[in-house]
């Protein structure tokens, strides 16, 4: 989806619903263009597409306000969080209401007992990690950003930890949402498990806004691991790092994380923190549990690691040391971007079956070879997830049709090895044509729920599918 992929907006909102909202939330409501900018969910190689207004309840009456009035006058309504999503899942792509959920920060209840939470939409997961750090419980789904909850729910969000964990759709209990016509309803109970009916919360979780604005979550929450060691290692091919965590994986190993970054990344973040990393294909490995099984998990892994010419293990067991370790990885796009000053980053993501996932990297670092532009590639090898970071220059129209060109052919490849367009950025805009090229007439019913469930589209119209 490129920049021409804009449609036609109302010129301005009515005046009575306006000073409705603006009765309602006071300052709260702001037509201020900075601000509407700042909702509009642009970058990368998406345009910015501003909201007419942005609404920022504090409550939940407030929320179902904000729904009643936008329903009424059809007026379209986009949730957003932290603005962290990387597809334009928030660009008001048929103008109306940005409705910012950042300023709903209750954690409602902390069960220690049952090992779960309820907090509302706009808790951070650093935020809520600090709130239970005195607990020994934290919440394991790590996107890297620091993302909002209810975002990280909406676009079924996972990250450097999923493989131990699972992702958001593993660790969301239940939600609470306002549905398009101004219901609230609750999608499930605390219990661990449940036959009572349709499954909602999971047909929330990645919905992207198209189906309600969460208001609340109910989430699980794991035991902090007695003991926690994280390694890194170089290799001298993608293949190599990679079989690596295959056989790992087979062998049982609990791998807590298994992130793979290529030697362009490598060389990225020693200039950017002036480090002396090698620059080669490199594993970041965790792993979690007593000390006893941590040090034997550790052993195991060098030992593999060694028979697939692995080098040596550098080890962190310190908390501050393994933060510094891991801070190369989080910071991996600002490392990138640093290659190349003024440059846009085009990031992008695969899934594949991780016995395919060597040779979709492979194949992929060929085509990159041959681009006008560097860039990077870097991924969770463990469940077959990877990223590429095209560094592109905004004012060169032969390098966005070179990224463009790359990444069809990036999904197309993934799509064929029975992948994914997408394992965790999401479809907002940018993946529509290729999500309808991998599901098919699934996406068919995907509308179809779309109609029942909001039958005049306010709920952020246009995005996953267009209608």
């Amino acid at each position: 989806m490129t920049l021409a992929h804009v449609q036609t907006r109302p010129a301005s909102l009515p005046a009575a619903f306006t000073n409705e909202l603006r009765a309602l939330l006071g300052e709260r409501f702001s037509e201020a263009l900075a601000v509407r900018e700042q909702h509009g969910g642009g970058g990368m190689h998406l345009a910015n597409l501003p909201p007419q207004a942005v609404a920022s309840p504090q409550t939940v009456n407030e929320v179902v306000a904000i729904v009643r009035a936008c329903a009424r006058e059809r007026i379209p309504l986009i949730p957003y969080g932290a603005g962290t999503s990387l597809e334009c899942h928030v660009g008001a792509r048929h103008g109306g209401v940005s409705i910012d959920m950042s300023g709903m920060q209750r954690i409602v209840r902390v069960d220690v007992e049952d090992q779960d939470c309820i907090v509302e939409a706009g808790v951070t997961r650093e935020s809520l990690n600090a709130y239970l750090r005195d607990t020994g419980l934290f919440f394991p789904v790590d996107p890297g950003a620091n993302a909002t909850l209810a975002g990280m729910a909406a676009t079924r969000a996972s990250g450097t930890t999923t493989l131990r964990y699972g992702g958001m759709r593993e660790n969301v209990l239940g939600l609470t949402i306002v549905t398009a016509d101004a219901r609230l309803i609750r999608t499930a109970r605390r219990a661990r498990k449940s036959s009572a009916g349709y499954d909602l919360t999971r047909l929330l979780i990645g919905s992207e806004g198209t189906l309600g604005v969460i208001v609340d979550l109910t989430l699980r929450l794991s035991a902090t691991p007695e003991a926690v060691s994280t390694a890194r290692c170089a290799f001298p091919s993608t293949e190599a790092a990679v079989r690596t965590v295959i056989d790992l994986v087979q062998l049982g190993v609990p791998l807590a994380r298994a992130e793979l970054l290529d030697d362009v990344q490598m060389t990225a973040i020693n200039r950017l923190f002036g480090l002396d990393y090698a620059e080669a294909d490199t594993l970041f490995l965790e792993f979690h549990g007593r000390a006893d099984e941590v040090a034997a998990q550790a052993r195991r892994a060098a030992a593999v690691a060694r028979e697939h010419e692995g080098g040596a293990f550098q080890w962190a067991t310190e908390t501050e040391e393994r933060n510094r370790m891991w801070r190369a990885r989080h910071q991996a796009g600002p490392a990138a971007v640093a290659l190349r000053p003024g440059a846009r980053p085009w990031s992008t993501d695969v899934c594949v079956p991780v016995s395919r996932l060597a040779e979709c990297i492979r194949e992929t670092k060929r085509d990159l070879a041959n681009a006008p532009f560097p860039a990077v590639v870097l991924g969770h090898v463990g469940d077959g997830n990877f990223h590429v970071i095209m560094l592109t220059q905004p004012d060169a129209p032969e390098e966005l049709r070179a990224a463009e060109n790359i990444n069809r052919r990036l999904v197309a490849r993934a799509i064929d090895m029975d992948g994914t367009c997408t394992g965790e950025h999401g479809v907002g805009l940018g993946k529509q044509e290729a999500v309808r090229a991998e599901l098919g007439a699934a996406v068919d019913l995907m509308a179809d729920i779309k109609r029942a469930m909001d039958p005049h589209h306010i709920l952020n119209p246009g995005k996953i599918f267009a209608i």
